[in-house]
C-alpha cells in the first residue's frame, strides 16, 4: 500500500512524542517532517527533545535526524506532505485554532489533538466507532472555510471516551438512554508533562480538574450529533451529570457510569451480548489501529484495573465491567480506557486511516 508522509505539529511536546512512538513501523504512515517552537528550530530531533524524551523506547532511526522545523515556517512545509498530526502546544486556543486555518488553508489536512476547534460547528470531532459519518461535514467545512484539500478533523477530550461507546453501543441496539451520571478517576498522564505535583498526588485524590466536567457532559452531545446542511447539529437527548477526579494512576481513565433508559431496559445478559458482539465501521474497514473488538467484557468482580487492563488491544479498546443493577436508576458499570492511546494520538491516529480509507486523504 502507497506510505503516505505525514508531519507532526508540536512535535516535541509529550503528545507529539507519543504520535512518534506510536507510528514506528505503521504501515500506512511515514513520519518526514516534525516542526516545533523556534527554540527547536534547526536543530536535529535528537537534539531538540533529548533532554525531555518521555517515552519507554528510544526515538526511532527514522525520525531522530529530521530537522524540526518551525511550526510557523510555511516555506519548509514538505511539498508531498498528505497530512499533519496536530499536537501543538501555544498559550491560547485562539492561536492553536489560527494556526491549524492557516495549514488547512495551504491544502493540508490538519488532525488535531487540539480542543481549539471541538466546538467549531463544521470541524468533526471524531470517535470512529461511533460517529464515522461526521466525515461527511468536510465539504461543508471546506466551503465555509475556504478550503480546497486541506480540513479540520478532531478527537474529544479523553474524558469521555472511557464510558461514551459502551453507551453508543446500547442506544445502536435500540435501547435509548434517558440519564447518566459520569464519575472518573483519571490517570496523572493526562494532566501532561510534567503534570500534576507528586506531593499532590501521591496518597491523595484531587476530587477537580478544570474545564473536564463540561467537556465529559457536553462534547457526547457533538459526538451523538447528525450531520446538517452548515455542520454538526447537536444531539439533546440524553442528560449526563460528570464529576470529574484526578488518582494516583500513571495511565488509564476509569469511569463510573449510572445508567437510566427511557422506555425498554434491556436485561443484564442482553446488555453484555450487545457490547461483546458490537464492531463498527473502523472493525469494517480492518483499519490498522482498530481494536479488534472495540468493547471487551469482563467477567472478574474486581476488574476492570488501569494496570491490568489499559494496553487491551493495543490501547485501543474500551474494557468494562461490574455491570449490576443499581437501585436508583436502571444499571450501572465501571469501564476504562487508555488516556494517551485510545484518548488521545491513538485515537487520531485511528481517525487518520479513517480519512484516507474514506478517501478524504490522497
Amino acid at each position: 500500500m502507497k506510505k503516505y508522509k505525514i508531519g507532526i505539529l508540536g512535535a516535541t511536546g509529550i503528545v507529539g512524542q507519543n504520535y512518534i512512538n506510536l507510528l514506528q513501523n505503521h504501515p500506512w504512515f511515514q513520519i518526514v517532517d516534525v516542526a516545533a517552537s523556534p527554540r527547536s528550530a534547526d536543530k536535529t530531533y535528537k537534539e531538540a527533545v533529548k533532554p525531555k524524551w518521555q517515552m519507554p523506547l528510544s526515538i526511532p532511526k527514522n525520525v531522530k535526524n529530521l530537522m524540526v522545523r518551525d511550526v510557523q515556517d510555511f516555506e519548509k512545509i514538505p511539498k508531498d506532505l498528505s497530512f499533519v498530526f496536530s499536537a501543538l502546544n501555544m498559550p491560547t486556543k485562539e492561536q492553536i485554532k489560527e494556526l491549524e486555518v492557516k495549514y488547512a488553508k495551504r491544502g493540508i489536512p490538519v488532525i488535531s489533538n487540539n480542543s481549539a476547534h471541538r466546538w467549531t460547528p463544521d470541524v468533526p470531532m471524531i470517535i470512529g466507532e461511533i460517529n464515522h459519518e461526521h466525515v461527511n461535514v468536510i465539504p461543508i467545512q471546506q466551503k465555509n472555510m475556504g478550503f480546497t484539500q486541506g480540513f479540520i478533523v478532531v478527537k474529544p477530550n479523553c474524558s469521555l471516551q472511557s464510558y461514551l461507546t459502551p453507551i453508543y453501543a446500547l442506544e445502536q441496539a435500540g435501547y435509548k438512554v434517558d440519564k447518566l451520571i459520569i464519575t472518573t478517576l483519571q490517570g496523572v498522564s493526562g494532566a501532561g508533562y510534567p503534570g500534576v505535583p507528586s506531593l499532590d498526588i501521591i496518597d491523595n485524590i484531587v476530587p477537580y480538574i478544570n474545564g473536564e466536567e463540561e467537556k465529559t457532559e457536553k462534547e457526547p452531545l457533538k459526538i451523538l450529533g447528525k450531520v446538517g446542511k452548515n455542520g454538526i447539529e447537536n444531539d439533546d437527548s440524553i442528560a449526563i451529570s460528570a464529576t470529574c477526579t484526578r488518582v494516583p494512576v500513571s495511565d488509564g481513565h476509569t469511569a463510573s457510569v449510572n445508567v437510566k433508559f427511557k422506555d425498554a431496559v434491556p436485561s443484564k445478559e442482553e446488555i453484555i451480548k450487545i457490547w461483546n458482539s458490537f464492531k463498527s465501521v473502523p472493525q469494517e474497514l480492518d483499519l490498522p489501529f482498530a481494536p479488534k473488538q472495540p468493547i471487551i467484557y469482563l467477567e472478574n468482580t474486581d476488574r476492570p484495573q488501569p494496570k491490568k487492563d489499559r494496553d487491551n488491544d493495543k490501547g485501543m479498546a474500551v474494557t468494562v465491567g461490574r455491570l449490576r443493577e443499581d437501585n436508583v436508576f436502571d444499571f450501572k458499570f465501571v469501564s476504562l480506557s487508555h488516556n494517551t492511546v485510545r484518548g488521545a494520538a491513538g485515537g487520531s491516529i485511528l481517525s487518520a486511516e479513517l480519512l484516507v480509507a474514506k478517501g478524504f486523504i490522497n
